[in-house]
């Protein structure tokens, strides 16, 4: 068996994406709705959650190799869509996207009352911050920064142990 760090980063490939798409679903219940950049920010991690999980039931390692890291890009894509979605919650540049609420019915009648119900969720104005870092910021962070310990770890030539 090897001493190097493919298996470390095959298990940060799997439990990152899961965990920060976990904790993005738990902010749901105390209230805040992800806008559609947030959507754009989930379809990685959930991408990279099923590549690295694919990752375990592979014996040949070049092929495990391959697949964690794929998940690190689609990770660090999580992250470079979320550095994006800060900058336009900080007003650095504007977004490519209306962000308003997406209204469904059968007739424009229906929609509009659908869209009435409905919050206004903008791209623009973060729903939550700490120290002054949104949600799409610590997104960006951490997915950056795991991406990179995933790339390291896996490049990492071990000895046999």
């Amino acid at each position: 068996m090897r001493n190097d760090g493919l298996r470390t980063a095959r298990w940060i490939a799997f439990l990152l994406p899961l965990a920060l798409v976990g904790s993005a679903h738990v902010t749901e219940f105390f209230g805040l709705v992800p806008c559609e950049m947030c959507w754009w920010q989930r379809w990685p991690h959930y991408a990279a959650v099923l590549v690295a999980l694919a990752s375990f039931f592979i014996r040949h390692r070049p092929t495990q190799m391959l697949f964690v890291l794929f998940a690190a890009a689609l990770i660090a894509v999580s992250g470079g869509i979320g550095v994006f979605h800060a900058g336009v919650e900080y007003h650095w540049w504007q977004g490519i996207t209306a962000c308003t609420a997406q209204a469904h019915g059968a007739t424009p009648m229906d929609m509009l009352q659908d869209a009435m119900r409905r919050p206004l969720i903008r791209c623009d104005v973060p729903q939550w911050t700490l120290f002054g870092i949104s949600l799409a910021g610590f997104n960006a962070i951490i997915s950056l920064s795991g991406a990179v310990v995933i790339f390291l770890l896996a490049a990492r030539k071990g000895r046999r142990a």
